[in-house]
């Protein structure tokens, strides 16, 4: 049997990954994406990869008539949410944005799937909803926290109400993903990250100052009680973590109810080691400067991803220098991204 997979924000970074593994593992694929924040150019260059294009619908997850008729036209089998704002510094500023995006449109989704019969979702999940854990590394079973900012509060918000619908329908079958630094690019370098304006991540905003295109890097706060001072985070290569969507998909359609696995490789580099890497990777210098802590940023966050081994017979398998090497050649060969 041939499944086809519905894929919301499929035109993104992680979605155009996941988009391009699910092709190459034999699935049927069609992306919904608006394109506030990607490029269709993304799908064009999956396509030539791997010689198989999903069928692309451009429109909003908030558009109910829209979705009632993507799902009476195409016969899906299950949804990876990926739809959503993640910019944590804009959720600040418009707060309302990301609740009517991120939590509205999962509604709506959530409806239009009801509605068409349609209960396998995967949704794209953030570490974020641990808030301050206490204690490292992070496992699913610690409670969740407060997220410091709309943005991680509009994901614990969507993680509760999927809860609270398997709780309320037996056929629902929920992956929740809890992601944490998704880094890298195919080994193409024909795919990869693409942010508008200022990026908000560290490695696209390092990678934009090595080829010149910034002046300079600033690492947020040297006075944390890590290795260097910096901040440690556990940053993953995107192509694990699309890998990781297709075992959690495989997985969901074989039972029913609500699993949690966090998607990370259990290792923590902090932002001077990142530096550093990336340099050693492009031969480029990464000029920074040090400034003051960002308020609601923590010491350190890295994953157990055990559960994930265990349940997906999934983990991580690509290192820090081939998360630099690809994000490197992806840069070097597409300067200005998409070209938007």
């Amino acid at each position: 049997m041939t499944y086809k997979i519905l894929v919301t924000g499929g035109a993104g970074y992680i979605g155009s990954h996941t988009t391009l593994a699910l092709l190459e593992a034999g699935y049927e694929v069609v992306v919904l994406d608006n394109l506030c924040n990607s490029s269709p150019e993304s799908l064009l260059r999956v396509a030539r990869i791997c010689g198989k294009a999903p069928l692309f619908i451009q429109g909003d997850i908030r558009d109910h008539a829209l979705l009632d008729e993507l799902f009476i036209s195409q016969r899906i089998s299950a949804v990876l949410h990926f739809a959503g704002l993640k910019s944590v510094g804009e959720s600040v500023r418009k707060p309302l944005d990301y609740y009517d995006n991120n939590v509205a449109g999962s509604v709506t989704l959530c409806q239009a799937m009801a509605h068409a019969g349609v209960f396998n979702l995967v949704f794209s999940s953030s570490a974020t909803v641990y808030g301050e854990p206490t204690q490292m590394p992070i496992r699913e079973d610690f409670p969740t926290g407060v997220p410091t900012n709309p943005y991680g509060r509009s994901k614990l918000m969507v993680e509760d109400l999927l809860q609270d619908l398997a709780k309320s329908d037996p056929r629902w079958s929920i992956a929740l993903l809890r992601y944490f630094n998704p880094v890298g690019a195919h080994q193409s370098g024909l795919i990869g990250e693409d942010p508008n304006g200022l990026p908000n991540n560290l490695l696209p905003y390092v990678s934009q100052v090595a080829i010149g295109k910034l002046k300079q890097l600033s690492v947020f706060g040297a006075d944390y009680p890590t290795l260097d001072g910096t901040g440690v985070r556990d940053y993953i290569h995107v192509q694990d973590l699309a890998d990781g969507h297709l075992s959690a998909l495989r997985t969901i359609l074989q039972k029913t109810g609500v699993n949690i696995w966090n998607l990370g490789t259990g290792i923590g580099y902090s932002v001077l080691e990142m530096i550093r890497a990336f340099e050693q990777a492009s031969g480029r210098a990464v000029p920074y400067k040090l400034v003051e802590r960002r308020p609601g940023d923590i010491a350190e966050c890295w994953a157990d991803p055990t559960k994930a081994a265990n349940e997906l017979d999934w983990k991580a398998k690509r290192g820090l220098p081939e998360m630099m090497a690809d994000t490197w050649r992806w840069q070097a060969a597409n300067p200005q991204g998409y070209g938007r």
